[in-house]
């Protein structure tokens, strides 16, 4: 899965839909970037880029209510997870995906995915197709984006996992400064169709599978390896956008518009198979 996907659903929206105890959303969170976000974290976004901040929804307990167990939160966590034990967090960018076949078997992901669970809401993603006949003006391989979304229209979540980071030279504890909340998306091998596309594509999970994912009872990465097994395709429909979601400063709705198919060179039609606009 590459790095971008789209998220335009409001905090309303995200805690109505995936039924939310707690909005915090609001709390203070450190954040890896050295300018404001745009859009701001927790409004629509629909160019989501790696160390940027996202809705994640999660289940915890509730440090200054323990009486009241484990709650559904949502929450904005960085995207690109940094584990624990970490020396530093220059490694987010490159763990903003986690391989659903060898999680359980990685040290940066393995104690996340035991009882670190979340969901990640999305419209859908994005994806790069590298074409087998157009070159671009360097000779390489035309890359040609799309988006992918449910074929019903439905918004999805992604399966993720999450992960607390300390820096300890912010001596107070309680300092919002003093953590960083990271996730990553688990991804598995594409679909049939999709694999024209890209070889890699998120883990979508069922909203009937939402709670065992995210119950932080089940501590064991085994509890919930059959949630991250192939599931059938046919879920999602893909189609080409505007190249201008490579930039990460673009945003808004166009990104999502449709490409003309005469516009398109060089382009493997993902159902068929079909190569539309030879290229040169």
């Amino acid at each position: 899965m590459c790095g971008r996907y789209a998220a335009s659903a409001n905090v309303g929206e995200l805690i109505e839909e995936f039924a939310v105890d707690e909005d915090r959303t609001n709390e203070p969170t450190r954040s890896l970037l050295a300018s404001p976000q745009q859009p701001p974290a927790g409004t629509p976004d629909f160019n989501m880029a790696p160390t940027k901040q996202a809705p994640v929804v999660l289940t915890r307990a509730v440090r200054e209510r323990p009486e009241a167990g484990s709650v559904r939160q949502l929450r904005l966590l960085t995207w690109g997870l940094v584990p624990g034990w970490a020396k530093d967090t220059k490694g987010a960018v490159r763990m903003i995906n986690a391989r659903a076949e060898t999680i359980a078997d990685k040290p940066a992901f393995a104690a996340s995915v035991a009882s670190r669970r979340c969901l990640v809401p999305a419209d859908g993603w994005y994806e790069w197709q590298a074409s087998p006949t157009a070159t671009d003006a360097k000779g390489r391989p035309r890359k040609q984006p799309f988006f992918i979304s449910r074929a019903d229209g439905q918004g999805l979540a992604m399966a993720g996992i999450y992960a607390f980071w300390r820096d300890r030279a912010v001596t107070d504890a309680e300092d919002p400064a003093a953590w960083l909340v990271s996730f990553a998306v688990v991804t598995s091998a594409a679909e049939p169709g999709l694999d024209r596309i890209h070889d890699r594509q998120p883990v979508v999970l069922e909203e009937t599978d939402w709670e065992r994912w995210l119950d932080p009872e089940l501590d064991r990465a085994e509890a919930v390896a059959d949630l991250l097994a192939p599931a059938p395709p046919g879920r999602f429909a893909a189609r080409p956008v505007p190249s201008a979601v490579g930039s990460s400063r673009a945003n808004g709705p166009g990104l999502l518009a449709p490409v003309p198919e005469s516009d398109l060179v060089g382009v493997v039609d993902p159902l068929t198979g079909e190569l539309i606009g030879a290229g040169s």
